[in-house]
C-alpha cells in the first residue's frame, strides 16, 4: 500500500528495490527516520515487531492519531478547503497552546497535503482529491495497528531495540539538504549517526545522497550506487533530472 501523506525525500520511487536488498533472517524492524513511511506501507508486514520513529513530534502525533483515532480525525479534516488561508491559518495554530492531539493532527496532515512538495512551508496551489486521502486513513489505521510509533532522538531507539535480530532502516536528512527539514541536522549529526551504527549488533539498510562527505564517512561499509528521476525537476528543461543516491548496508 502508499503512505498516506507526502514527504521530502520520501522513497515512494526506492521503497521496491530497497525492500529486495533485506535480509531474510531478521525478527524486529525499526524504522528510524519514518517520514512518510514508504518503505513500512509496501509490506502489509516485515515483522513480528514493527517501530516506526521520528523526531518530528508533530508527524508523530500524527502516526499515533491515525492509528487510535482515524474516524475523529476525518471529522476533524471533513470541512476544511484546499485554500491559502487554510493554510495559513493552520501554520500559524500549530504550535498554540489549548488544542487537541487530534485537531493538531489534522492541521499538520492538511499542511502536509496542500504545501508545495510538502515542504509544510509554501501553499502549493494545485487541485487535490482529499476526500480521496482521508477515506485512505481507515486502511492506514489497520496498517499500523500493530506498529509501535516513537517520538525520539536516533541515537536512543537504535540503542535501545539493538540486537543480533534486528534490522534498521535509516533515511536521514541528506547532507546538504538539512535546510529543507524543520528538525535540525547537521554535520555532527550525521557523524553521531555514523559512530553509532558502527557499534551495532543488528543489521542497517541506510539511504544517503552520494556526495563525497558520506561516502568517505561510510568508506568501511558496503556501499551500492543508484539513481532516481527528481520529479520536481521534471518541469524544468535544463535541470539535471537524474538524482544519484546510495544504499548503505552493513551486511
Amino acid at each position: 500500500m502508499n503512505s498516506f501523506i507526502p514527504w521530502i525525500g520520501g522513497k515512494r520511487l526506492l521503497r521496491k528495490t530497497i525492500i529486495e536488498m533485506f535480509p531474510n533472517d531478521f525478527d524486529r524492524y525499526i524504522e528510524v527516520f519514518g517520514g512518510a513511511g514508504w518503505v513500512l506501507f509496501a509490506k502489509d508486514k516485515h515483522a513480528n515487531l514493527e517501530i516506526y520513529n521520528d523526531y518530528d513530534g508533530q508527524l508523530a502525533n500524527l502516526f499515533r492519531c491515525v492509528k487510535f483515532h482515524p474516524d475523529e480525525v476525518k471529522k476533524e479534516i471533513s470541512c476544511v478547503l484546499n485554500s491559502r488561508e487554510f493554510f495559513d491559518d493552520f501554520k500559524a495554530q500549530l504550535d498554540m497552546r489549548g488544542l487537541t492531539d487530534i485537531q493538531r493532527a489534522g492541521r499538520y496532515f492538511m499542511i502536509i497535503k496542500t504545501s508545495y512538495g510538502a515542504d509544510r512551508k509554501t501553499y502549493g496551489g494545485t487541485k487535490k482529491n482529499l476526500n480521496k486521502s482521508t477515506d485512505y486513513l481507515s486502511e492506514i489505521s489497520d496498517r499500523l495497528n500493530g506498529v509501535v510509533i516513537e517520538n525520539r532522538d536516533f541515537e536512543r531507539i537504535i540503542k535501545v531495540h539493538d540486537r543480533p535480530g534486528a534490522l534498521f532502516y535509516l533515511d536521514p536528512p541528506y547532507h546538504g539538504t538539512e535546510k529543507y527539514y524543520q528538525i535540525g541536522f547537521g554535520d555532527t549529526d550525521h557523524i553521531r549517526l555514523r559512530d553509532c551504527l558502527k557499534e551495532i549488533r543488528g543489521k542497517f539498510i541506510l539511504s544517503y545522497n552520494n556526495d563525497d562527505f558520506v561516502r568517505e564517512l561510510y568508506q568501511d561499509f558496503n556501499l551500492i550506487e543508484i539513481s532516481r528521476r527528481n520529479s520536481l525537476l521534471e518541469r524544468y528543461s535544463d535541470k539535471d533530472k537524474e538524482y544519484k543516491e546510495v544504499i548503505i548496508t552493513n551486511y
